[in-house]
């Protein structure tokens, strides 16, 4: 019988039990995205570095246009031009204007632009402003961004594309993050074939490594396959004690349920230690981890739909703890499209599809066997019901964690 912990056990015990693992790397700025930042990005200067002209214009003293309007607009000599990539050399002279394009520097002396399309240009070296403008309009002041020193990226930061854009805009060519979490995945059991077999009587195809490959992948592994393992405890122990040489957490789908040639929970004990076996969840009952040479060793269920979910929760939970790295699963509201059943002594997670009604989202859960497959394909999400609830009834607003 299994002495199983609740699924917030199960996160504490990964929390406590595995330390950050992942070394340091410097890495160009080409290749960031998607990374862990392990120390702050700080801007070396001010963003931007000269206050600057958002529209195309005149740079003026915004007290020489108080007070224009159309039928009486404000004369002003134009004393010069800013042209893209340019200092001005010399202080805007009072009661005059300098044409300043979009992204120009804005002159000494100067304290607003006046969009173009509120000037007439009388072509005898004076502009008219039909419409007064205030201190500080149409544009942007040296260090509005960023002052020198700012944190701009701080430490532990996941990059996404607009990061890399903050760091161009700083300068930075290469930064350092964490190095990818190496995973070793292998599959066990005699009824296994590989994929791109067509299986014979009594048979299936190992859906599981690469699905889980998939997982750890998204989740920014890099991922080694180690194939179908039979149900023999010594060539597990075998593939195993391969797999922990070169990786650094290590997942074993199937033979984790108790029974004779249910072989996961022998092998990783006899490296090592069995942190717990058994989840109070469906799918996934079945799961143990375990932590030998300080790396965490999982077994999950050999069906496919268990597999998946107990990867989704724990073994990305435990990346994110090698890496250091605390991320947020993505929830929407939605209404329940119809009343799910649940109070077995074990939390429920299922998956559900998403329709947009209106304003309002609803939830359709997908009631599947944890050995079928086909469920999790249409699925955009899935919901949980704590162990200690007997359901939820039809319209009752329920959160969906994306996937």
């Amino acid at each position: 019988m299994l002495n199983v912990l609740t699924p917030e056990e199960v996160y504490r015990v990964i929390e406590n039990s595995f330390d950050v693992a992942a070394k340091e790397e410097a890495v160009a700025l080409s290749e960031v995205c998607d990374r862990i930042l392990t120390s702050p990005v700080t801007a070396g200067g001010d963003e931007p570095p000269f206050n600057r002209s958002t529209v195309d214009g005149y740079a003026v003293k915004a007290s020489d246009t108080f007070g224009a309007s159309e039928s009486l607009p404000a004369i002003l000599e134009l004393a010069g031009e800013i042209r893209m990539g340019e200092l001005s050399s010399s202080s805007l002279p009072p009661d005059s204007c300098i044409r300043i394009p979009t992204g120009g520097s804005v002159p000494e002396g100067a304290d607003c632009v006046v969009m173009q399309e509120y000037t007439e240009d009388y072509e005898d070296g004076t502009i008219g402003v039909t419409k007064p403008a205030a201190p500080g309009e149409n544009m942007v002041f040296k260090g509005d961004d960023v002052r020198k020193g700012d944190v701009v990226l701080p430490a532990g930061r996941l990059i996404s594309p607009k990061d890399v854009g903050t760091l161009a805009s700083l300068g930075v060519t290469q930064v350092l993050v964490r190095k990818p979490i190496r995973a070793g995945i292998f599959s066990t059991g005699d009824e296994l074939v590989p994929e791109y077999e067509t299986p014979g009587p009594g048979q299936i195809r190992d859906i599981n490594s690469r699905m889980l490959a998939a997982v750890c992948g998204e989740r920014g592994c890099e991922v080694t396959t180690y194939g179908i393992i039979p149900d023999d405890l010594d060539l597990l122990k075998s593939a195993l004690q391969k797999a922990l040489a070169e990786c650094d957490i290590i997942i074993i789908s199937g033979g984790s349920s108790v029974g004779e040639k249910d072989n996961s929970v022998k092998a990783i004990s006899s490296f090592g230690e069995i942190l717990f076996h058994g989840i109070a969840m469906k799918p996934g009952k079945p799961t143990l981890l375990g932590k030998v040479l300080g790396k965490p060793v999982f077994g999950l269920p050999g069906h496919p739909q268990a597999a998946f979910f107990t990867a989704k929760l724990y073994v990305c939970a435990a990346i994110d703890r090698l890496l250091g790295q605390t991320r947020r699963d993505v929830r929407v509201p939605a209404a329940i499209a119809h009343a799910v059943s649940a109070n077995d002594g074990r939390a429920l997670f299922m998956p559900v599809t998403l329709k947009q009604e209106g304003k309002s989202l609803t939830a359709l859960p997908l009631h599947s066997k944890s050995g079928l497959v086909s469920g999790l394909a249409r699925a955009d999400g899935f919901i949980s019901i704590p162990r200690n609830c007997e359901g939820i009834r039809a319209g009752e607003t329920v959160m969906v964690t994306l996937f």
